[in-house]
């Protein structure tokens, strides 16, 4: 157990070097994003005809595949609105609560993340929905339930009747500046345990100011897996969290989990803003149209 867990210190402490930068980086008030292509690989000059004919035949192929995330806004999200229309009432409200994903970071061309995503596409034509965008940068789930009793907060959920959350990655990223001269796999269970009564309370408030409205709590996603795949730890760290979000999310009435994780993994396209932490305006696609599909499920 000690040799796994001075592993998991070495391997960890590149990491808390990586997130130092990350922080340091997404805490500048001006920060400014490029904009977001598909990363395409660039073949040496001496490289002959053929591997070059054989490099144009791959971008066509890669350009088909990912003909869904070239397309436009209207193509990509609005596609699904149009079907699911009559899901909304001019009467509906959202409240958006949480940290930097509710916030939009890293978004550039679609300010304000899948939630200015959202707002846009549904109420493309007419205003149809409401929304409120409360979310915080680096918000950790105590913190967030303490803003439950923010008057601007409380009013926004009374009113509402949808609940969007992000949370809990601050939490996870505390457990690493706190523990990383010792950081060991047993600190984050026991901020886990911490993090799922703090969920539950979150919850039981949300409901207590606005019984009516459904609440849906986004998952994680792994932004390690790129860089650092060969860190098992992380990975199940992201897993058990999630793990820990669905399960409160099934105990309770009005409320649902919607997982993120499989949105990232293993794709081609860059989904990650410049600090490879916080997704960029494609990643945000990809989570505002997974969202709307739950809003406008019948289970959801």
């Amino acid at each position: 157990m000690k040799k796994r867990n001075v592993i998991i210190l070495i391997l960890l402490s590149v990491l808390i070097i990586g997130i130092g930068m990350v922080v340091i980086y997404s805490y500048q008030p001006n920060s400014q994003f490029k904009d977001v292509t598909i990363m395409e690989s660039e073949l040496p000059e001496e490289e002959n005809e053929d591997l070059e004919k054989e490099q144009e035949d791959e971008q066509t192929e890669q350009e088909s595949a990912s003909e869904t995330e070239q397309k436009p806004l209207s193509e990509i999200v609005v596609n699904v609105v149009e079907s699911t229309l009559d899901f909304f009432s001019r009467e509906t409200h959202v409240s958006a609560i949480g940290d930097s994903l509710t916030q939009g970071v890293g978004s550039i061309n679609e300010q304000g993340g899948y939630v200015g995503i959202l707002d846009r596409s549904i109420n493309k034509e007419e205003d149809l929905v409401a929304f409120d965008n409360l979310g915080i940068r680096g918000n950790r789930s105590d913190q967030l339930l303490a803003r439950l009793e923010d008057p601007e907060v409380v009013d926004s959920i009374h009113q509402s009747d949808i609940v969007l959350i992000t949370i809990g990655a601050n939490d996870i990223m505390q457990v690493v500046k706190e523990n990383f001269t010792n950081l060991k796999m047993e600190d984050f269970d026991e901020a886990r345990d911490s993090y799922e009564d703090r969920l539950r309370q979150i919850f039981s408030k949300i409901h207590d100011i606005s019984p009516k409205s459904q609440i849906y709590l986004l998952g994680f996603y792994d932004p390690f897996s790129k860089y650092f795949r060969e860190i098992k730890e992380l990975s199940v760290i992201v897993e058990e969290w999630n793990g820990t979000s669905r399960k409160v999310t099934e105990e309770l009435d009005n409320t649902m989990f919607i997982p993120t994780t499989d949105l990232f993994a293993g794709a081609e396209a860059n989904l990650f803003s410049e600090d490879n932490f916080h997704p960029n305006d494609k990643g945000y696609k990809r989570i505002a149209k997974r969202v709307l599909e739950y809003l406008t499920s019948e289970e959801g």
